[in-house]
């Protein structure tokens, strides 16, 4: 009887585990860094290599850092909808990854610039030191320095709403110093 049982069982299980697999997000990978202060670095700027952009240029308020690259697709459909954010105020930084400065210049020239600054992460050394897996990605940092949320995937009106706005609500009141005075953002 056991000899029939055991096999049964076993499919049991592993049918669970299945069952269970189809509800999971498949592009929702954690980040250990949530909560934690964003990793220190200091990079030259895609505009400029005298100048120099850093994490300490970014704490002290609530801001994006975003992960790009010309190379990156996902990251082009994503680009429009990142101008709409500076655009009502949010400030974002960027992590332009394995690119060439020409190259990344002439995107910001073509498709316009949304980053308050941009670093250039030639290597990719920083970006394996925040956890970055590919571009797009995009982290949410406090006004205390430490990473509130962490988005792989392009970013779009509907994840800003339902992640990244509920956060900076709860980090910022009315007119603080260090937080982002945000206009209505629209779906582009």
């Amino acid at each position: 009887m056991w000899r029939y049982a055991i096999p049964l069982v076993v499919l049991a299980v592993i049918a669970a585990l299945f069952y269970r697999g189809l509800e999971l997000n498949p592009s929702y990978v954690p980040s250990a860094l949530i909560g934690k202060p964003m990793p220190e670095f200091v990079l030259p700027t895609v505009a400029d290599s005298e100048t120099t952009l850093g994490s300490r240029d970014i704490a002290g308020k609530v801001a994006l850092l975003n992960v790009w690259g010309t190379w990156c697709i996902e990251c082009r459909h994503e680009h429009g909808f990142l101008l709409q954010l500076a655009k009502s105020g949010m400030p974002i930084y960027g992590l332009n990854l394995r690119d060439e400065r020409p190259a990344a210049l002439g995107w910001l020239a073509t498709l316009g610039n949304p980053y308050v600054a941009s670093a250039s992460d030639v290597d990719g050394t920083v970006a394996v030191d925040w956890g970055v897996t590919a571009a797009p990605e995009t982290f949410l940092i406090g006004r205390d320095g430490k990473i509130l949320f962490k988005h792989i995937s392009p970013l779009t009106a509907e994840v800003w709403r339902r992640d990244f706005v509920p956060l900076i609500k709860a980090q910022c009141g009315a007119s603080e110093p260090g937080c982002p005075q945000l206009a209505a953002v629209r779906a582009p």
